[in-house]
Formats: structure tokens, C-alpha cells, sequence
């Protein structure tokens, strides 16, 4: 009997010993996850808030796999199947990146990327379409990467790692200046759209410069002909004007939207 005593108790008192620890570690691993997540989002969160992603994608095994795995690196995640759910969410929210398969129910992946020039959406193509002419358009168009399916999910991570590094770069220098899909560095006095620099002249840098520090402002002409100035220092003419925004308007193309408010000037958003 006394045997089965201190048998049951070397059984028993190893089994509330692991009990025992497994309570005091268990919540330390967690709360250690807890904690380095919670450090991978405040250095995700470079841009001042948390970094969001849009994925159109329609399969939905692929769509939860890739959403997990962002979620994991700290990435804000939002997906959607068609572009008809891309266009209600891209008016009233903004994305950092967008993951983009080509074949989606009601259209192609160009549509998608169409929605979102203008809005300072970076692009990468997820899609199992391997064709040349579809590769090199989509890097015409501005794309920041093109991978063909099948995928490894960890280069996936880091190619959106690298894209977002470079984004929360340009945002963090002071002397950088998003606008649209334009990328001002003052210092350099130099413009950039999908890493190519855009030659401009020095008045209509300067007009650049102003609608970039004016976004979503109505300006009047008025307004802008008392900020701009030729380079002798002369007053720049109405007519002028006109012609300095439509050459703005040609060399950047739709990287940027100059509207003309009739009768009253010019915004940018």
C-alpha cells in the first residue's frame, strides 16, 4: 500500500509540476507573441497608421491563406472577390498596396489597376496569366511587381515588405512630396512617376509644387499667378497659365489629376 502511495504520488506530483509550469509559461510565450507583434506594428506603421492592403482575388483558399499570412507580418487586410466590390471600397477608403489577380468574375485585373491610378496605390499582379505582352503592360501601366502562380507566400511577404520599406521611406523624408502618383523630392528638385524622373521645366516645377502643397484645394487663378513667378521674377500672364497647365498636364500624364473647375481654377487631389 505504501508502494502505490508514493508511486501514485511520483505520478501524480510530475503531472501538477508540468501543470504547474505549463500556467506560468504558456501566458509568458503568449504575452512574448503578444509583445513582438504589437513591435512589427508600430514598425509597420511608418506612415503614421496602420498599413492596409486590398487583395482581389476569387479564389477564396488562396484569398485566406495570403490574408492570414499578411495579417501574421501586421498588415491590415481587406478582400474582396470582384471589381464591382473594388469600386465601393476604393472611393471611401485608401490603400498602401493593392494584390491584384488578372482573372476576376467580371473583368481583368488592368480594371482593377485602373480604379486605382491616382491614388497613390502601390500594385503587384497575382495571377497565374505567364504572358509577356500582359507582363511588360502591367509594368507599363506602373506596377511594382508581377508574380505568377504557383507562389511561395514567404516571397511573397517580401516583395510587399520591400515595396511598403520603399513607400514608408519616401513618406518619412521631409523632403519628399506625394502627390497622386508623382513623387516630388525638393531637395533634388527632381519629379518621379513609377521611378522614372520627369523632365520639367522650372516654372512648371514650381506649379507642380503648388498644387502638391495645396491638395484638394479649389485655386483660383488669381491665387496661383500671385504665387508663381516667371524666371526673371516677372508677373506669369493669364494666358500663360493655360499653357503651363496643359504641359503639366501632358508630361505627367494620369499620374496626377489637374481638375479645371470652370470658371473658377484648379484642383488636385
Amino acid at each position: 500500500m505504501r508502494f502505490n502511495l508514493v508511486l501514485l504520488w511520483k505520478i501524480y506530483g510530475r503531472l501538477i509540476k508540468e501543470i504547474f509550469l505549463t500556467l506560468m509559461i504558456y501566458p509568458g510565450i503568449q504575452l512574448w507573441m503578444l509583445f513582438g507583434f504589437y513591435i512589427k506594428q508600430c514598425m509597420l506603421k511608418g506612415m503614421g497608421r496602420m498599413i492596409k492592403i486590398l487583395l482581389i482575388e476569387d479564389d477564396t483558399m488562396i484569398a485566406s491563406g495570403i490574408c492570414y499570412a499578411l495579417e501574421m507580418e501586421g498588415y491590415e487586410t481587406c478582400h474582396v472577390t470582384t471589381i464591382a466590390d473594388t469600386r465601393k471600397l476604393v472611393g471611401d477608403n485608401k490603400f498602401d498596396l493593392a494584390i491584384i489577380d488578372m482573372q476576376l468574375p467580371d473583368g481583368i485585373g488592368f480594371d482593377v489597376s485602373d480604379l486605382l491610378k491616382n491614388t497613390n496605390t502601390s500594385v503587384i499582379f497575382l495571377t497565374v496569366v505567364d504572358d509577356e505582352n500582359t507582363i511588360v503592360k502591367a509594368f507599363d501601366d506602373g506596377a511594382q511587381d508581377y508574380i505568377v502562380k504557383p507562389f511561395r507566400i514567404r516571397e511573397l511577404l517580401a516583395r510587399v515588405r520591400r515595396i511598403m520599406s520603399v513607400k514608408i521611406d519616401h513618406v518619412k523624408n521631409d523632403n519628399v512630396i506625394c502627390i497622386g502618383q508623382a513623387i516630388i523630392h525638393t531637395d533634388e528638385a527632381k519629379v518621379y512617376v513609377n521611378d522614372s524622373v520627369i523632365e520639367l521645366t522650372a516654372l512648371e516645377y514650381r506649379l507642380l509644387l503648388i498644387f502638391a502643397n495645396n491638395k484638394g484645394v479649389l485655386l483660383s487663378r488669381q491665387q496661383i499667378l500671385d504665387k508663381i513667378w516667371d524666371i526673371d521674377g516677372n508677373f506669369v500672364e493669364d494666358n500663360t497659365l493655360t499653357v503651363y497647365v496643359k504641359r503639366l498636364r501632358e508630361k505627367l500624364g494620369e499620374a496626377i489629376n489637374i481638375e479645371t473647375v470652370r470658371g473658377m481654377g484648379y484642383r488636385v487631389d
